[in-house]
């Protein structure tokens, strides 16, 4: 797996250079599953997890976003995945995830999960797959 990134665009881990404030608004807005999330809860959820942009190259403005919560051991959960609607449609969502998962392979995770909605293709194209045993896990809280 390597991350083939569109000419243009670039990924970072770097904290630094997230946009905060257009990470909130398109997930409390334009997200299905974090709508009216509060700026203070996203800042939390961001204080404690692996946050990867992606960004225009010339102009460093960011064009996508996604969240790792991880012990950086055995287990990781890949959350808020979001490309710009502008930005849709050029594969800078497949190349984010990729880069995501290899990011994280030097920690030797045993899994790495998530949920979608409507994304399965990208994911598969990663290699995430169904769960094979579905009938032993469980969760507490809302879907």
């Amino acid at each position: 797996m390597s991350t083939e990134l569109p000419a243009g665009y670039d990924i970072s881990a770097d904290a630094a250079r997230l946009d905060h404030a257009v990470i909130h608004q398109w997930l409390s807005e334009d997200s299905y599953w974090a709508l009216g999330r509060t700026r203070e809860k996203q800042e939390a959820a961001m204080a404690h997890s692996l946050n990867f942009g992606v960004y225009e190259s010339a102009t460093g403005v960011q064009v996508g976003y996604a969240r790792v919560i991880t012990d950086q051991a055995t287990f990781a959960w890949l959350c808020d995945v979001f490309i710009a609607r502008d930005s849709r449609g050029k594969g800078l969502g497949h190349a984010l995830v990729t880069a995501v998962c290899e990011h994280l392979a030097p920690y030797g995770l045993r899994r790495v999960m998530l949920a979608t909605a409507d994304a399965h293709a990208v994911y598969a194209k990663v290699g995430f797959a169904p769960l094979e045993k579905p009938e032993i896990w469980m969760s507490l809280g809302g879907q």
